[in-house]
């Protein structure tokens, strides 16, 4: 890097730094010629890294050919870049160009650098290109150019950022940081000696004590001893630090310099001992050589040649630009200015030079004996080393050669070979090296800080290694590059901070954006618990851990885990073993050695000598080192925490977390330093290594961070003077300079999104600026050409004027000449010729021609006659002044003669005065003399006397010395015992404290993520109905693709579909059957599991008193059960019909316009978001268990707690027998559930007939169906938010369980051993309290809602009386039309059977998994008994046995999750049976579909022949508006593109969809195999249904039977069809207009439904509410059967009550059961009127109505959530006032009875009425029926007309097509002529350059021409 540099000697003036600094105006000039178009200037790759320029000759679709230089090149139209304007040209900050392509950011730096400008600003980066040369641009008079300016009012440089960072720390007190990165070479310590030489500058205190260096001083000369001991040669720089520093400058209140210290990172050890054959060790080895300080050899035992030394002397020995005797000398006057002692200065000589002895004592090893024990010859060596180690030489070889180890209580030593003795002596040396190095820092440190100095604020400088890649990546590597990612992280954080504070403080609209997470997820894989570093460390301390079992654990715990974590790369390192991804790039590791330099071994015994050795620098630093003592100290432990075992990887992690809180703590500044070459060589730039440099660097990073928010920025009046030219008129009416720019941007139609108007600025985005000047220059050529049109208009007219008076001036010579020969014979004319000559006043001429000749004589002549002049005028002057000077001496001569006169009076006078005095003098003189003659007698009297008091004074001082040194070793003995004293009663305080705080939070944790799994449960389901939802709309999308293909085909897919739909009708009587038989094995089941619990019950006796009243409240439990289950019968029928319209509605949206791969994609990240928290989960889970088994492992004193432990067992162990029963009845419920979908089976058969009906009015619907698909747009946009919403719960609920583990984690270090089971004691007492009080609140809850279900079951009495008078009219319709599509439903239902004995399969294996679980805790009881003998093994069963009941507590809630969703696959087997009866309806309108297609084609094709002849049209004006075109057909091309990609993604997916098409086939066949093999054993079995169903087999072969005829009858139509084409297009044109008359009917009906729908929405809405209230009594019904089975479980211990009980129970349990016979019998009667209603709402309901009631159902559904909320938090605060209606309840159920006999009698006085009003309905539908059935006959007239239409089209196509290529062949054409017009607009921009280079030159001349006139003027 440069240095200070003058010109001249030390006193000339400082060079002027000028041209290093700035852009001079020559060679702006210069870079304004440069040629430019807007348009087709661009950056192209040069193959070799880098760019050129290029000039854009053609475009072929994706291709681009440009000229680079005069040569044609293709590229591809993506490699090509965009250049900036002459304009921006060397521009001082990157960030503001308007292209920040990477080509343009390496170009301006490179003309910068090339320009000798080595400083760039890039946004908050400074960059600086290292120049290999010195520039004049670090003196004095550069920094006083910097002193006091912001960055913004001054050139790019070092001093600016300084300069900043200082104003920023003084004006706003906070601390600044400066970050100096880049690789080795680049010149980030010269840059660092820079900031520091300039704070000490400008900065300086100016205090400085007497006899001792300044602080200024001080600082700048910690930079010879730092290099010296940290510096070295490699490969690519020659002073390269091998080490990372953080100075901190401290600064007092007055803003001057108080004091420094600095932090070391990473010093590279391994160098001491090894040096490839390029590089060299460090410079202090070759500074000890240089015989700079006369006595250090021989003091540190060297000799003069380096090369006795081996350990510095592997690789180079000179540097030719390094002075090794010069720096010698630098380093030890710096010592001296740093205050070292002589003693202290001489031990750091010492201690290196030992290290070169060590390294010559590895190589004395030799083996001796057959075991190859390592031992010294000669010791040479080894003498000189224990001698400057202040330690014993015999020792120090044995302990070397056989070290001591302890084996028990014992020390043996253990022999090592010549290898293992060599590599301890090369670990202690560089173990002295690194830790005396870091003792230096300390006292340079400490010398650097003055307490005496106030310390306000500091300013931090960090200079350290930037990102390193090379082909081998170690230890040291991954460490770079793990502390440059958190430093890239902390610079984009800060960056978009400042960027998004300035658009805040703008008052811009702009959301925030944080981009300090884009790289936390590298972060993390390195600092995660289980993650990288973890492994390392575990790895580290693990004695038998190698390389390969490392590498195997990294693989397994971190690859699919971590994205960041990947497989190395072969091509660099083929022995690398992983690779990670950087934000920089992917870097692949090799590992071999890691854990040996990680681990950083010393050799204990060797370590202990050391330290009680004479060197006391080798004491010092290994002070915090455990050494090796023979007897353990009491405080082991903590001596052990304070550095022993730590390994480098934790020391150097620890110093970083230190690092980067400081930073975050300070205001950060950033400088990136890079290397242009790899030779050196200033001016040189090789792009590959520069991009490469700025990728690691983070400066494309921080460039594509501004490119996300408004990098460009200017000030209203600069862009107001800029680009006034595009709206004079508006901005100059404007009433300020914002409304000015918003006036300018409106003119140009600059889109919204491109800008933003602040406060003081125009905010652009990235290339907008680009458009802006196009648009300007577009105005100013604009303007020139109105200009030169004036221009050419002026001169033609100046032309015409010219010939016009030339015309006249012939006329008038004409007339002359005519007038003379006239006048010729005129006497009077001869008169006038004779006299004229005469005439004075015809001699002007003359007169005035000698009065010039005499004017220019005397202009000639005036010169000399004005130099005479003016020498005579001086000489006069002269002799003037000389005449005055005269008589001033003669007036003032009598007064100078009488001064002198009395001056020579006074000094005579004075001259007696003195020789008096003279006298005086030496007589004193005299007297003094004897008097020191006297007391030179005295004093040797009393020196002798000093002498001996001296002597004395030294013993007694000896004496004083030892009793201080006593006193003082007490004090500090006395001191640690009160320490430890104190600091063990705090410990004892703050564990009692962190106990209980440590309780709570455990248990708040605990809820927390009790809480947070459920939300995950909720959230997969969510993720499963999602899915589900994708399947159905995939399967929907190939369906509507095949039918789009191939109508024909798929017809006769449909009546495959139907045969094998009649052959599955046989399955359904079997799957009936099978279910029966399996309900009556759950049946027996149930009634042995009652039994077992019967006689479990007799085992609690001792509970009689409390069953008594427990039974009488058992009494009311059941009877509410029995009304609840009734109540929840009739809510799960009202919730399948509701969810079957849901669904039926949804697959329908999805089919129109959700089959887009967006979605798909959407799902997918989804699906993989979910496995990845799910893994994540586990991870942490498996985590914190095991954290938690190492501590309780640990932990001595638990034995008096295993009795409470197994009563805990116990306690669990009866919990979950009270689980089980709980489990029990829920399976009751679900066969209940199961015998209720049988029974909604034989409703779903009535709906059959009825979407036969739908079918029929298809034709009818098409208009409300594409209305409907415009608001299923809007309900997928809105489902979409929906999901985001979701993703964002995700997210949310990943970051809380983080927190939450993070706390876990840090409770679970904390926690000590003794605590461990009584905290699991609390957490259970507490689980239990919290259980038992929700479970309270909800029986109170359930009771209430109890009070309500049965007012609402009186409302439904009311309804009964209704409900039968319709049931016999649905009946019969059902027998009349419901067997017509039984078969199709019947397989249906096949399906639905089939799921559901899958479903029972499942339960079997979950009851069996319970069964296990229960044997296992079994066997964990017998386990217990020998706890006390086998401890380690019992207490691991112990929490084995309590993480299984928390998976059974888990179980339990999954069971109650998928009895839930086996109710939601039964509803999605119900729609699956209406996809296969709506099949025919989508294949009609796939038709009419292909018909809309046929004319938006014919549209596209009109509208392509109207572009063409506008194209036609444009082309005949003459090219005026090419450029125009030429935009146009980039946005065709770019639209091209776009279509391109959309339809290659669209067969990607297409593809993907038909795998799964041929999957799903490949399924349906081999279930259709399953399927015949259980129909040939079951067939016996049903003959006699098959002879049931034969009659509805018969009128389905009738019915298939005609539809062949007509299929036939359409074939033999379609021959005839083909004769009569052209009658057909006329038809074709009748039926378009009957079709827009159908259309205005359609809709004239549909106004007329929507009356009648109107009239059903209250209705709905009411159901809806209904429905809600419904799910909410589940709930709650769900939360009474836990209270009730916990009664049952309490229960259990009144056996002997409950027999004397028994009869009375059988009889309450007959009424009950009684009351829920007539409870069925009321809802089978609701749920038919129900199915009534839902029928006719759907014959008059389309899909219009459909996708309004789901958009409102999906609010309601919210509202509904926040009202449940509501809800629960009143029914919580009301939970004590309810405990009075548990008394009233045995009343109210009286009452009910009453009611329900009183609702019976009305409904059989009513009955009759209704029947005969039923009757009357009945006659009604059997009208309706025939209509539809001539509806029916019409439909298939229409479906010919149809097939007609659709044949007529396919010839109408077919003449498209061949109109589309004769267009094609046109378009053709007409691109070869615009192909020829671009050429010759391409010559005549060419001849237009040329006249414009003329002009401008003509121009240039001219200018010079008009200069010199003027300039002969002046002079």
């Amino acid at each position: 890097m440069p240095g200070h540099v003058k010109a001249g000697g030390s006193k000339e003036a400082d060079p002027d730094p000028a041209e290093f600094l700035w852009i001079s105006d020559e060679m702006k000039r210069e870079d304004g010629l440069k040629p430019y178009d807007a348009k087709k200037s661009v950056w192209v790759p040069d193959g070799e890294g880098g760019y050129d320029e290029a000039m854009i000759d053609t475009v072929d679709g994706d291709k681009v050919t440009c000229k680079v230089g005069w040569e044609p090149k293709t590229f591809k139209s993506a490699q090509c870049m965009q250049v900036n304007p002459p304009k921006m040209e060397k521009f001082d900050d990157v960030s503001n160009m308007t292209y920040l392509n990477e080509a343009s950011v390496l170009w301006n730096l490179k003309a910068r650098y090339v320009a000798k400008l080595i400083y760039t600003y890039s946004g908050l980066f400074c960059v600086v290109i290292n120049p290999y040369k010195r520039y004049p641009i670090y003196t004095l008079r550069t920094m006083e150019l910097y002193i006091g300016k912001r960055r913004n009012e001054c050139w790019p440089h070092i001093f600016a950022i300084a300069e900043g960072a200082y104003q920023g720390m003084v004006n706003s007190g906070c601390n600044q940081s400066i970050l100096i990165t880049g690789e080795s070479g680049a010149g980030k310590t010269e840059n660092t000696k820079k900031v520091i030489s300039y704070f000490a500058t400008v900065c300086s205190s100016g205090k400085r004590k007497e006899g001792e260096a300044s602080l200024e001083d001080k600082i700048v000369q910690t930079n010879p001893v730092l290099e010296a001991w940290g510096n070295a040669k490699t490969v690519r720089n020659d002073n390269s630090s091998r080490f990372g520093k953080f100075i901190r400058i401290h600064f007092n209140a007055a803003g001057k310099l108080s004091g420094a210290d600095m932090v070391v990172y990473l010093l590279e050890k391994s160098r001491l001992t090894y040096q490839q054959p390029l590089e060299r060790c460090y410079h202090a080895f070759y500074n000890l050589m240089s015989d700079q300080v006369p006595d250090l050899k021989e003091k540190c035992l060297l000799s003069d040649n380096i090369l006795d030394y081996w350990f510095v002397s592997q690789g180079k020995l000179t540097v030719p630009s390094i002075d090794d005797k010069e720096d010698m000398q630098f380093a030890d006057e710096a010592f001296d200015i740093l205050g070292f002692t002589v003693e202290e200065k001489y031990n750091v000589f010492k201690c290196t030079a030992a290290l070169m002895h060590m390294g010559n004592l590895t190589k004395d090893f030799v083996p001796v004996g057959k075991e190859e024990q390592a031992e010294i010859k000669d010791d040479t060596n080894a003498q000189k080393v224990a001698e400057l180690c202040g330690i014993d030489c015999e020792w120090m070889l044995t302990y070397f050669c056989k070290p001591k180890l302890k084996v028990g209580t014992e020390w043996v030593q253990k022999g090592s070979s010549c290898t293992g003795a060599a590599s301890s002596v090369s670990g202690i040396a560089r173990g002295i090296y690194e830790r005396s190095f870091r003792l230096v820092v300390e006292k340079c440190n400490e010398t650097l800080c003055d307490p005496t100095m106030k310390k306000v604020s500091y300013i931090g400088v960090l200079d350290i290694a930037g990102f390193e890649i090379f082909d081998y990546n170690g230890f040291e590597q991954i460490c770079i590059n793990y502390v440059n990612e958190k430093l890239q992280q902390f610079f984009n954080q800060h960056m978009f901070t400042l960027e998004q504070e300035e658009y805040v403080r703008e008052g811009l609209d702009w959301a925030n954006v944080d981009f300090g997470m884009d790289l936390q997820k590298c972060i993390d894989m390195f600092e995660k618990p289980m993650a990288l570093l973890a492994i390392f460390e575990e790895e580290s301390l693990f004695p038998k851990a190698t390389d390969k079992t490392f590498a195997d654990k990294l693989m397994s715990n971190l690859l699919g885990k971590w994205s960041q974590f990947a497989k190395p790369n072969p091509r660099p390192d083929p022995d690398a073993h992983f690779a990670v991804i950087h934000y920089a790039a992917t870097v692949s590791y090799n590992l071999t050695g890691w854990l040996e330099k990680n681990k950083d071994p010393l050799n204990d015994t060797i370590v202990e000598m050391i330290k009680n050795g004479s060197n006391e620098l080798m004491v010092a630093s290994f002070a915090d080192h455990p050494g090796q003592p023979l007897e353990a100290p009491k405080d082991a432990p903590d001596r052990k925490k304070k550095g022993g075992g730590k390994t480098v990887s934790s020391y150097f992690k620890g110093q970083l977390d230190d690092l980067m809180t400081t930073l975050y703590k300070t205001e950060p500044h950033f400088i990136r330093c890079v290397v242009p070459n790899t030779h050196k060589q200033p001016g040189g730039v090789e792009s590959d290594l520069v991009m490469h440099q700025y990728q690691c660097n983070g400066v494309l990073a921080g460039i594509a961070i501004c490119r996300a928010g408004f990098p460009n920025k200017m000030l209203y009046p600069e862009f107001k003077a800029r680009y006034n030219i595009l709206g004079a008129s508006l901005v100059a009416k404007a009433k300020n300079d914002k409304a000015a720019a918003g006036a300018v941007l409106d003119i140009i139609k600059l889109p919204v999104e491109k800008f933003r108007l602040g406060h003081t600025k125009v905010f652009f985005r990235a290339g907008t600026l680009g458009v802006m000047e196009e648009t300007r220059e577009d105005k100013i050529g604009s303007v020139l050409s109105w200009l030169q049109s004036g221009a050419r208009g002026k001169a033609s007219r100046m032309q015409f004027k010219k010939l016009q008076d030339q015309k006249l001036a012939l006329y008038a010579c004409q007339r002359a000449i005519r007038n003379y020969f006239t006048a010729k014979t005129w006497l009077w004319m001869q008169i006038w010729l004779a006299i004229k000559p005469n005439l004075k006043c015809t001699q002007f001429g003359k007169f005035k021609k000698e009065y010039e000749d005499k004017i220019a004589l005397a202009e000639a002549n005036i010169d000399g006659a004005l130099d005479a002049r003016s020498k005579v005028q001086a000489v006069y002057d002269g002799l003037a002044g000389q005449k005055n000077e005269l008589s001033l001496a003669l007036k003032s001569g009598g007064s100078a003669v009488q001064d002198i006169i009395d001056k020579t009076t006074r000094i005579e006078g004075q001259a007696a005065d003195v020789q008096g005095e003279l006298a005086g003098v030496v007589n004193r003189i005299k007297g003094e003399k004897a008097q020191k003659v006297a007391l030179e007698g005295q004093i040797g009297k009393i020196n002798a006397t000093v002498a001996q008091l001296e002597g004395e004074v030294g013993v007694q001082e000896g004496v004083l010395a030892s009793a201080e040194q006593d006193r003082a070793d007490k004090d500090d003995q006395i001191k640690t015992l009160k320490d430890e004293i104190a600091h063990q009663s705090d410990m004892i305080t703050k564990l009692g404290k962190e106990k209980r705080s440590v309780g709570d939070g455990r248990q708040k944790t605990e809820e927390d993520i009790q809480a947070a799994e459920d939300k995950c449960n909720h959230l997969s389901r969510v993720k499963g109905k999602l899915e589900q939802a994708l399947d159905e709309s995939e399967d929907a999308l190939e369906r509507e693709k095949k039918v789009k293909g191939d109508v024909e085909k798929a017809k006769r897919k449909i009546e495959g579909d139907l045969k094998l739909t009649q052959e599955a009708v046989s399955d359904l009587e079997r799957v009936k059957a099978e279910l029966s038989g399996t309900v009556a094995r759950k049946e027996k089941e149930g009634s042995a599991l009652g039994a077992k619990i019967d006689d479990e019950a007799t085992l609690a006796s001792k509970y009689s008193k409390q069953a008594k009243e427990l039974l009488a409240r058992l009494e009311e439990l059941d009877e509410e059960l029995v009304i609840e289950r009734g109540a929840r019968a009739k809510a799960e029928k009202s919730r399948t019909m509701l969810k079957k319209d849901i669904e039926d509605i949804a697959s329908r949206l999805e089919e129109a316009g959700s089959n887009t791969s967006t979605q798909v994609e959407l799902n997918k990240k989804r699906e993989a978001e979910l496995a990845r928290i799910k893994a994540e989960l586990e991870e942490l889970n498996i985590a914190q268990e095991g954290t938690c088994a190492a501590l309780r492992m640990k932990h001595n004193n638990t034995m008096g707690d295993l009795g409470e432990q197994i009563d805990n067992l116990n306690s669990n162990k009866v919990k979950s027998e009270k689980d089980k029963a709980g489990l029990e009845l829920d399976l009751r419920d679900a066969r209940l559930d199961l015998e209720d979908a049988v029974k909604g089976k034989a409703e779903l058969d009535k709906t059959g007939k009825l979407l036969q009906g739908s079918i029929v009015d298809s034709n009818t619907r098409l208009d409300e169906m594409a209305r409907a698909l415009n608001e299923a747009e809007s309900t997928k946009k809105r489902l979409q938010v929906e999901n985001q919403d979701l993703n964002r719960q995700i997210e949310e609920l990943e970051a809380a369980i983080a927190n939450m583990n993070k706390g876990k984690i840090s409770v679970t270090t904390q926690l000590e051993d003794t605590k461990a089971l009584a905290d699991a004691e609390a957490k259970d007492r507490a689980a239990l309290l919290t259980k038992f009080k929700m479970m309270s609140t909800d029986l109170e809850n359930l009771r209430e809602k109890l009070e309500n279900e049965a007012m609402r079951k009186s409302d439904a009495l009311k309804a009964l009386s209704k409900a039968q008078a319709e049931i016999q009219l649905w009946k019969s319709r059902y027998e009349t039309e419901g067997m017509g599509r039984i078969e199709e439903l019947e397989g249906a239902r096949a399906k639905l059977q089939a799921k559901i004995v899958e479903n029972e399969e499942l339960v079997d294996v979950l009851q069996t998994k319970v069964a296990n679980a229960e044997k296992s805790k079994g066997r964990l009881g017998t386990d217990l008994d020998d706890i006390s003998m086998e401890y380690e093994r019992v207490h691991a069963a112990a929490l084995i046995t309590e993480k299984r009941a928390k998976n059974f507590d888990k179980v339990l809630g999954e069971w109650l999750s998928k009895a839930s969703d086996v109710t939601a696959e039964v509803a999605a087997s119900q729609d699956e049976g209406r996809n296969y009866s709506s099949e025919l309806f989508r294949l009609k309108a796939a038709q009419d579909e292909a018909v809309e297609q046929l004319d938006i084609v014919k549209r596209e094709n009109k509208n392509l022949a109207d572009e063409i002849k506008d194209l036609l049209d444009q082309l005949g004006e003459g090219g005026r508006s090419i450029h125009d075109l030429d935009k146009q057909r980039r946005r065709l091309e770019q639209e091209k593109e776009e279509l391109q990609a959309a339809l290659e993604e669209a067969e990607a997916t297409l593809e993907m969809e038909e795998n799964k098409v041929l999957r799903a086939q490949l399924e349906l066949a081999q279930v259709r195999q399953e399927i015949d093999r259980r129909v040939a054993e079951k067939e016996d079995e049903f003959n006699n249904t098959r002879k049931n169903h034969a009659r509805a087999m018969d009128s389905l072969g009738a019915s298939i039977e005609t539809e062949q005829r007509a299929k036939g009858e359409g074939l033999r139509v379609k021959k005839q069809l083909e004769g009569e084409i052209n009658e057909l297009e006329i038809g074709l044109d009748h039926a378009n207009k009957a079709n827009s008359e159908g259309l205005k009917s359609i809709k004239r009906y549909q106004g007329q439904l929507r009356e009648t729908i109107q009239l059903f929405e209250d209705e709905a809405r009411a159901r809806a509410q209904i429905s809600e209230q419904v799910g909410i009594s589940e709930r709650k019904a769900a939360a009474l059967s836990g209270e009730v089975e916990e009664s049952k479980a309490l229960l259990d211990g009144a056996s002997r009550a409950q027999r004397q009980l028994q009869g009375d129970i059988a009889d309450s349990r007959g009424a009950v059961n009684n009351m829920q016979t007539i409870n069925g019998r009321d809802m089978t009667s609701k749920r038919q009127l129900e199915s009534s209603i839902h029928t006719m709402q759907a014959e008059v309901d389309g899909m219009l109505l459909a996708a309004k009631n789901a958009e409102e159902k999906s609010k309601k559904a919210m509202v509904d959530a926040a009202r449940l909320a509501d809800e629960l938090r009143a029914e919580q605060d009301h939970a004590t006032s309810l405990a009075a209606a548990r008394n009233s309840l045995s009343n109210q159920l009286g009452e009910l009875e009453g009611r329900l006999a009183d609702a019976e009698n009305a409904a059989l006085k009513g009955g009759k009425a209704s029947m005969a009003k039923m009757e009357m309905k009945i006659r009604e539908l059997e009208a309706e029926l025939a209509s539809t059935q001539s509806r029916t006959g019409e439909a298939a007239k229409a479906l010919q007309r149809g097939e007609r239409k659709a044949k007529e089209l396919a010839f109408a196509q077919g003449e498209d097509r061949k109109n589309q290529d004769k267009m094609s062949d046109l378009a053709a054409k007409l691109q070869g002529k615009i192909k020829t017009y671009k050429q010759q607009i391409e010559e005549a921009e060419e001849i237009a350059a040329l006249n414009l280079a003329k002009f401008r030159k003509a121009q240039q001349d001219l200018e010079e021409t008009e200069e010199r006139a003027k300039l002969a003027m002046v002079l």
